[in-house]
């Protein structure tokens, strides 16, 4: 008789850790097991908690752990290895189970839960394999005293209607601390560890509902007896000859196949209009988007064309996507994918509609911004800050295409501050004027104004699409070759047939509005969001229903971190979330609502940050220094003392362009450290450490992170802001929003550890 073997999830992961001597006997045993499961070698016996797990042997000390789950119309037998342990810790209360709300095969192992939340629950280990040589059982501790369960406000009844696995909830509302739930969860179905990490984390049980347990919940209760089918609705890996490839890949293949089961869910659906996902740093948003990618390829009907865009908001991030991507799909579906920064975008269509050598030259604001200023400076007039005009023309002007002063007179100026009276509007509209007919003669436009005009080729060309196919209904298809060729519109149609953003909160509203344009809104799955506004780092104000993409009903939030520490989580969580709790800072869902980090929790675990003061600047180069040394030394080798290259794993992150320069020159010059600038492609030289302005930071991680520099006056910019405190309040609020997302981004690019310092008064931000 022969087999057919499955690998859990859990089992691969455990045979990523296990030295290479071991996953080459494993292959071996999965040869051996598939031609003859009954093969005496493989001593293969049932446990006694569990009738349907079996254990086999890999080789003297290690064991598979497996549960048969169905026997194919020719007699093979199908079977799921969903654990590979060592003897010693193969124990007889291992339990499978159909998960009651997934319909998903989950194997629970109590062997990682802490002594003192088994003992509470009255659960006592047996070794499957007693050891005849252990020594003797040391005696009972004595009882401990009774403390408040962490889960105290919930029962059975609701863990389970959550989806929590039976075997679990007992000792689920028996632990008293976290660390007690760690362990607990260690071992734990995904769904039950999302589940009970988002409980501890305050979210109450409606919003556990409604983001974790409904987004992977089955229409009708699955068998719980019927494995088979289980089977179909459980990620695993077949068992092939190809088996040595897919346990020696390691934690990157994790990364490339597997997600949590609400990801999965988002990643899967079907949309019938825009659908959008947000959550905190590292809750895999950008690995959502990639698979989204990756899922909506694998739909498409033949061809060579590229009908799905991927894009974001800066040129350093499309390369790391592009990257990504090319390692999640085969190369004959990446080469249907378009990967475009959004400026590049805007450039491409600009291009397509400009006469050759008629174009002009694209400067970033803070070139037109001076513009701005020489202007007001000539005309003597000091009514108005150049930096408010700057942006009066960005977010409202521009943001909203308005042509005429008239129509400025009815444009909505949400979120900009005090209200205009109209002759101040005539005088501002008058200015902006002024301020464009000034570019234009010097043959220059900001890249908001070719996002802009980009924008209304793109809806311009919507339009006509639109209008042919309302000819076709019209006519009922007659005559339309005739028409077609006599008005260029021929092979006329949508750009795109998806499109996926990442970094969302970012773009501006003429993006959107190009963006919509580009991709058919009568079809599903026209577009897929991903962000964060909680990480918004530049002044763009959207609500995506007013610009054509409404995302009602079709959004989806992620709670859990995969990447910084519980440690350093709660710490920058205190940087969004004033001390004064009574000012609240608000942020918005990228549309009409609000958005909100309760709930957001990790599952990892390090040291506790470092936050550092010292007298000068240089004093804290000099300790910046010094902490760069350690870390390297600690990173030098690998956890077998096997030496290794610590680059790239470590970085500065500063406030502005000038402190870059002073660190790298400092660490350089006094310190013997080589650094890497961190730009808009990259980092730049193959400096051992990334060194960069925060804005720099977004979507990177680094094992460790220093921050420095972090000061009152310098987080935030005191000469910045302050003017408004009282000329401008809901300006103020609003710059203060965007200094502490900057800083919050910063603090969440660490992974492992993070350090940050000042030097006189700490940034106001600070949790210190």
């Amino acid at each position: 008789m022969t087999a057919r073997l499955s690998l859990y999830r859990k089992a691969e992961e455990e045979l990523y850790k296990l030295d290479r001597s071991v996953k080459a006997q494993f292959y071996d045993f999965c040869h051996n097991f598939r031609n003859n499961p009954d093969l005496p070698g493989l001593r293969k016996k049932k446990l006694k908690g569990d009738s349907r797990i079996y254990s086999a042997r890999v080789n003297q000390d290690y064991r598979a752990l497996l549960t048969p789950t169905g026997v194919d119309a020719d007699g093979t037998e199908s079977w799921l290895v969903i654990a590979v342990r060592h003897r010693k810790d193969v124990y007889e209360e291992l339990q499978v189970a159909v998960n009651r709300v997934t319909g998903e095969i989950e194997f629970v192992d109590l062997a990682v839960v802490g002594d003192s939340a088994l003992r509470r629950a009255g659960i006592t280990l047996t070794p499957a394999e007693p050891d005849k040589q252990a020594p003797q059982a040391a005696p009972e501790p004595e009882p401990e005293p009774a403390a408040s369960p962490l889960l105290a406000a919930y029962d059975a009844d609701q863990l389970r209607e959550l989806g929590v696995a039976e075997q679990l909830i007992e000792l689920a509302l028996a632990v008293t601390t976290s660390d007690e739930l760690d362990q607990l969860v260690e071992g734990a179905p995904l769904l039950s560890k999302d589940v009970l990490y988002g409980l501890a984390a305050g979210m109450s049980i409606d919003e556990v509902r409604k983001e974790i347990t409904a987004p992977v919940e089955l229409d009708r209760r699955p068998d719980p007896e019927d494995f088979a089918a289980a089977l179909t609705r459980t990620k695993v890996t077949t068992v092939d000859d190809a088996v040595r490839t897919v346990i020696e890949e390691g934690d990157f293949r994790a990364w490339k196949v597997f997600l949590h089961p609400t990801q999965e869910r988002i990643v899967h659906r079907h949309y019938n209009g825009p659908a959008r996902v947000s959550g905190g740093p590292g809750t895999g948003k950008t690995i959502v988007a990639l698979h989204r990618v990756k899922h909506l390829a694998e739909q498409l009907p033949p061809g060579r064309n590229k009908p799905i865009l991927l894009t974001t908001f800066t040129k350093n991030l499309t390369t790391d996507l592009r990257l990504r991507l090319a390692s999640l799909v085969k190369p004959e579906l990446l080469a249907r994918v378009e990967i475009a920064h959004i400026d590049q975008l805007a450039a491409r269509v600009l291009g397509e509609n400009t006469v050759p050598g008629r174009g002009k030259q694209r400067v970033y604001d803070h070139v037109a911004l001076n513009e701005m200023r020489q202007l007001l400076a000539e005309l003597d007039d000091r009514r108005f800050e150049p930096e408010f005009l700057f942006e009066e023309w960005e977010q409202v002007i521009l943001g909203q295409s308005v042509a005429t002063r008239s129509e400025y007179f009815k444009a909505r100026r949400a979120g900009r501050g005090r209200a205009l009276t109209r002759p101040e509007r005539a005088r501002i509209w008058k200015l902006i004027e002024q301020f464009a007919a000034r570019l234009d003669k010097l043959g220059v436009e900001t890249w908001g104004q070719a996002a802009e005009r980009a924008a209304r080729f793109e809806i311009e060309r919507a339009a006509k699409i639109m209008a042919r196919r309302e000819y076709k209904e019209e006519v009922g298809g007659k005559d339309l070759i005739h028409r077609d060729n006599s008005s260029g519109m021929r092979y006329l149609g949508y750009r795109y047939r998806h499109i996926v953003v990442d970094e969302a909160q970012d773009l501006r509203p003429a993006h959107w509005k190009m963006l919509r344009a580009m991709a058919d809104p009568d079809l599903p799955n026209d577009m897929f969001i991903a962000g964060d506004t909680h990480q918004r780092i530049y002044d763009h104000q959207v609500a995506l229903g007013a610009l054509g993409v409404n995302i009602r009903g079709r959004a989806s939030r992620l709670t859990l971190s995969y990447r910084t520490t519980k440690e350093i989580l709660a710490e920058a969580l205190r940087v969004v979330e004033p001390k004064n709790k009574s000012a609240k800072v608000v942020y918005d869902d990228l549309d009409d609502g609000t958005d909100t980090l309760a709930g957001y929790r990790s599952v990892l675990h390090g040291p506790k940050p470092d936050f550092i003061r010292y007298d000068t600047w240089d004093d804290e180069l000099a300790g910046l220094a010094a902490t760069l040394k350690a870390w390297r030394e600690e990173l030098s080798t690998d956890d077998s003392g096997a030496p290794r290259d610590p680059g790239g794993r470590i970085a500065v992150c500063v406030a502005d362009r000038d402190m870059v320069s002073q660190a790298m020159y400092y660490l350089a010059t006094k310190a013997g450290i080589t650094c890497a600038e961190l730009t808009k492609e990259g980092p730049k030289g193959d400096g051992e450490v990334h060194v960069g302005t925060m804005h720099r930071f977004k979507g990177l991680e680094y094992q460790r992170l220093a921050i420095v520099g972090a000061s009152d006056g310098i987080i935030p910019r005191t000469s910045v802001i302050e003017r408004y405190r009282t000329e401008d309040p809901p300006r103020y609020e609003r710059e203060q929003r965007k200094a502490r997302s900057l800083l919050f981004v910063a603090s969440t690019r660490a992974r492992d550890a993070l350090t940050v310092s000042w030097h006189g008064k700490p940034s106001p931000y600070l949790p210190v």
